[in-house]
């Protein structure tokens, strides 16, 4: 869409909707918005699913399901259109109501532990990295009543938690929000003639490589038909290295996220991959007998796996820890900064009329006025999350014997700071710490807890209290920015959160306990769970009942502090504009490589060689095309992962086996065949 505008003001968007009319929040949030949410949400919670069960690594949400929101409610109008029934026309107002219940439902497969502190609890978690302790209290198998029960008294206090701080970061600070500002152009874009054709486009590119992606999972699927058969993994580096986990994959998920992940974070697990499944852990190998017991289970923490889990927390820790403190430390100095630069233009920010005209442009103030005009008050918010936390401090206990009111109470009272600096810090630069948080918090309440009272599950149970308001926290603000840019009511943007939260708590674990029956059965190897086996690990920790292998602390040591000596190189590479700045590989993304198989950060880098031999020879296709293509790679993926799951559990094999073997090992089985059929 292309601004117009008062050439003295700059150019504007709301111009070009200047003579539609605004409808009220109550018809905004319509009978068709939910239902079309309730279809996308089940879509993308699959997806999703997938993601956090396979790689944990989960891309944005926010683009996809506005421009699928779009087409659907698009199509349905033009059909009623056609049928000569009457309709409400369709607005991007209700686009963004859509976009907002979908993001709400789908992003609980993240925040809400599916793939991580909630799988961490179960017994399959435990004798993965087999730590001894694989019954009692701290082992909590994820029944469906059970999730249900837990999601809806911990997910919506998270909505409420944030609500008195809309206008300090929206109007007063005017934080960017990036994802949610690339929302909302997006969003304001469709609903132009230009933007209606380019999204059509779009949707079509989507649904051909969504088909594309779902065909080929399906075509792999039928060559699998026994133990290391399939054409899921091409050993394309030699066999040697295929043995220890370097092949091509082709995965439509993996090189979906690889076109939308930074180049950087891509190499950076390329890069760990090789330095660690190709150098550290076959010289670790070696040491079978000697630094640890020859007879161990393959998951167990106290052999091979023991230095893949502590080396990567290690590494996790410090980078988390880093991060942190830079945050804090460019948060304060943001917020003094706004507070410095509104003290000089605003006088008061409770009437939009109290603004100088002459420092608002004219969307500004349009959108201003909207945001305001339909407020949620901040008491009511301070007492719903009141009596929410209390309910929930009540509640949890009896659900889960592990913790008490107290640990749930300090929990609820610590999530709101957590929350206010995640939010700003997304405002900011799109930076979530939530998962550093997480990790935080797990270590505190293990040790307050205790082994013996069962502190493994009872931190991962108050974590996923603290992750659901900080996550969701940092989300809804988020949409916030998109609803403002987009003159959408923040009540009917507080409503679609709550239906796109209620949806996610009965969608979500359903789909969980299919993933979940299927991931444990034993000899999968199909779903690593890199992140339960971290949050559990570091419950572990937190109790202090783990015995770790020879020298498997000082390695830990090693990588936490190589993890700080890493950021701080970039820190001082960036604040002195270093060329050499680029090159610095991220540590998180290395220390994901230490649990992953080679082969997803091979195919990863696949995706980005992808995007970025198409940003050379088209760079404004890529960029308005790209992430939309790897939606479509990630979706038709996804969507066959649940089918996949259920044949699987039923015990259906593929009719066809493909290996590949060495060639002497080839000749002795064709002379076995020749001599088998001779006989």
């Amino acid at each position: 869409m292309e601004p117009v505008g008062d050439p003295r003001e700059g150019p504007s968007t709301e111009r070009a909707f200047e003579e539609q009319t605004i409808p009220p929040w109550t018809e905004q949030v319509t009978p068709r918005a939910v239902v079309a949410s309730l279809a996308l949400g089940a879509a993308f919670s699959s997806v999703m699913m997938n993601l956090v069960f396979t790689s944990g690594i989960i891309p944005t949400l926010n683009i996809s399901a506005g421009l699928l929101g779009f087409f659907l409610l698009r199509a349905w109008t033009r059909l009623l259109d056609k049928l000569g029934v009457s309709y409400e026309p369709f607005t991007r107002h209700e686009n963004v109501v859509v976009q907002t219940c979908v993001v709400a439902c789908a992003s609980m497969t993240y925040s809400g532990g599916f793939g991580s502190y909630l799988l961490a609890m179960d017994h399959r978690t435990a004798e993965k990295i087999n730590t001894g302790q694989v019954s009692g209290r701290n082992v909590s198998e994820p029944t469906l009543p059970r999730m249900m029960a837990y999601y809806f008294l911990i997910s919506f206090v998270g909505l409420l938690a944030i609500v008195p701080m809309r206008k300090t970061m929206i109007i007063r600070h005017r934080l960017t929000f990036p994802s949610g500002s690339a929302t909302a152009h997006l969003i304001n874009s469709f609903h132009t003639p230009n933007g209606a054709m380019q999204a059509k486009k779009q949707v079509s590119l989507m649904i051909q490589s969504c088909l594309g992606s779902l065909f080929m999972s399906i075509f792999q699927w039928f060559y699998s038909g026994g133990p290391l058969c399939g054409m899921a993994a091409f050993p394309s580096f030699g066999l040697d290295a295929f043995n220890r986990g370097f092949y091509l994959n082709l995965n439509g998920t993996y090189i979906g996220v690889g076109m939308i992940s930074p180049y950087l974070i891509n190499v950076s697990m390329l890069v760990g991959a090789i330095l660690s499944w190709g150098f550290l852990w076959p010289y670790i190998e070696t040491k079978n007998g000697s630094w640890y017991a020859a007879n161990l289970q393959e998951g167990s923490l106290r052999g091979v796996n023991g230095y893949k889990v502590f080396g990567a927390i290690g590494m996790i820790l410090g980078d988390g820890i880093f991060q942190l403190v830079v945050i804090l430390v460019r948060t304060l100095q943001t917020m003094r900064h706004h507070q410095l630069e509104a003290a000089e233009t605003l006088r008061s920010f409770s009437d939009v009329n109290a603004v100088p005209r002459n420092t608002l442009s004219f969307d500004d103030r349009r959108r201003t006025q909207v945001f305001l005009r339909e407020h949620i008050p901040g008491t009511l918010a301070m007492a719903g999350y009141a009596a929410l936390a209390l309910l929930s401090t009540v509640a949890i206990p009896h659900i889960y014997g592990q913790v008490r009111y107290y640990h749930v109470a300090t929990a609820y009272v610590l999530a709101p700071l957590l929350a206010f600096c995640n939010a700003y810090g997304t405002g900011v630069a799109e930076t979530n710490f939530s998962a550093q948080y997480n990790k935080l918090v797990i270590l505190v309440f293990a040790s307050w807890i205790g082994h013996r009272n069962g502190g493994v599950v009872g931190s991962l149970v108050v974590c996923g209290i603290v992750s659901s308001v900080v996550s969701t926290a940092s989300d809804f603000m988020s949409d916030f920015k998109t609803g403002y840019l987009t003159l959408t009511s923040p009540r009917a943007l507080f409503v679609s959160q709550v239906v796109g939260t209620g949806i996610g708590c009965v969608v979500n674990p359903a789909v969980f306990t299919v993933f979940h029956r299927f991931y444990e059965e034993a000899g999968n190897t199909i779903y690593q769970v890199p992140l339960a086996k971290i949050y559990r690990a570091i419950a572990v920790i937190g109790v202090g009942h783990v015995e770790l292998p020879r020298h498997c602390l000082s390695m830990s040591v090693g990588f936490f502090v190589l993890a700080l000596a890493v950021c701080a190189l970039r820190e001082v590479a960036v604040h002195c504009r270093w060329r050499a700045r680029n090159f610095i590989p991220s540590v998180t993304g290395m220390a994901m490589s230490f649990l992953l198989v080679p082969a997803v950060a091979i195919d990863m880098c696949l995706g980005s060689l992808v995007l970025y031999l198409w940003t050379r020879s088209d760079r404004d296709g890529a960029q308005v095309f790209g992430p939309v293509l790897a939606s479509g790679l990630i979706c038709g993926d996804g969507l066959f992962s649940i089918p996949y799951a259920l044949l699987a559990r039923y015990d259906v094999t593929p009719p066809i086996c493909i290996r590949f073997v060495a060639r002497e090992q080839n000749e002795k089985l064709d002379a076995y065949l020749a001599t088998a059929l001779a006989n």
